[in-house]
């Protein structure tokens, strides 16, 4: 008897050194110091041993499960002080470390190219304005030479909001709200952001892009300004001396209005698959400012003349990096815009 108790205590000890979690420790002791663990089973056998031999094994078995729960109680402290180390260590801050790398932000292809026009226009002396992506019918169409029902509003499809509010087809609007906000004082302002057309989705054509728009007014503004400033800004722009057409169009805005077409980066006007063969490349639309608009802004036509140009920075980007399909600007896939990133 002597030598069972013995020796289940030096197995209890070496079973228990062995545990590693609460959880194994918790089995420990139901397995040996539970109410019907095996010390428990081996002490009520007592009875059956000699009368002169119960006290001396009694004390015994009392000394080994004493000894086996101060060995258990030191095993759950030390887990315990180990887990509050380990709390403790996650919580401090060791100012010695190197700090972390920062991960800045990324600008966007398009918003890059943003800036880039209008750093090029604000050192021509144009200041940038924006104007509201939510407009009225007025502002879009009809002060902008565009009366209810006129045949020149099917070159935009419009998302309208209700008969008289809308998201707005171009940048246009913009020109009347910088207008009337100056009249009668000179004015250059480029016109930046976002327009909406209910349009199909294609490599040339996305249904949300973005413009921007120039415009210059005041006394004896002609055709010549504008195309030397829009010949300086494709040298900035594109790089190089580059060559400039304009090609007589129509915008109801404008009059007289043209296209304006650019020799073609890639081939330098020899012809190639992006200009198409022609060596050339439109980059802007353009005119001088119709007079019924510079009435509608608040100047006086017989005195004022202006200009109006707009742009794409989409279709800017594409030529500038020949990206053949506009719609890899909007479409989230890292692998594309990583190429062109640049840090906030």
């Amino acid at each position: 008897m002597e030598d069972q108790i013995r020796s289940l205590g030096e197995r209890a000890h070496a079973e228990l050194g062995a545990a590693a979690d609460e959880a194994a420790l918790e089995a420990w002791r139901v397995e040996h110091l539970g109410r019907k663990g095996a010390l428990a089973a081996l002490m009520t056998r007592l009875g059956a041993v000699p009368k002169e031999e119960r006290p001396r094994l009694g004390a015994l078995a009392n000394e080994v499960k004493a000894g086996l729960q101060a060995a258990f109680d030191a095993r759950i402290a030390a887990l315990e002080a180990e887990r509050r180390r380990a709390a403790e260590a996650a919580e401090r801050v060791d100012v010695t470390l190197p700090g972390a790398p920062p991960n800045p932000g990324r600008l966007h292809l398009t918003t890059q190219t943003l800036r880039r026009i209008c750093t090029i226009f604000h050192g021509m002396g144009f200041e940038i304005f924006e104007s509201p992506e939510v407009e009225s019918d007025s502002y879009n169409f009809e002060l902008l030479n565009m009366p209810r029902h006129h045949p020149a509003r099917d070159m935009w499809d419009t998302f309208y909001v209700n008969d008289t509010t809308l998201l707005r087809t171009h940048t246009s609007p913009g020109q009347i709200h910088a207008m009337k906000g100056r009249a009668p004082e000179p004015i250059r302002v480029v016109l930046p952001g976002r327009v909406f057309r209910y349009e199909a989705v294609s490599a040339r054509s996305e249904f949300m892009f973005y413009q921007v728009e120039g415009i210059a007014v005041g006394r004896n503004v002609t055709m010549a300004q504008l195309k030397w400033l829009l010949e300086s800004f494709a040298s900035q722009m594109y790089g190089g001396k580059r060559r400039l057409r304009l090609r007589g169009s129509y915008f109801p805005f404008t009059e007289p209005s043209v296209e304006v077409d650019m020799d073609c980066i890639l081939c330098g006007g020899k012809g190639c698959r992006i200009c198409k063969g022609t060596g050339w490349l439109e980059i802007a639309g353009a005119g001088m400012i119709h007079p019924n608009v510079l009435e509608n802004g608040g100047y006086d036509p017989a005195v004022f003349t202006g200009f109006a140009f707009g742009m794409g920075p989409e279709r800017i980007a594409m030529q500038v990096h020949g990206i053949d399909d506009i719609r890899y600007f909007y479409s989230n896939d890292l692998r594309f815009l990583a190429q062109f990133s640049a840090e906030v």
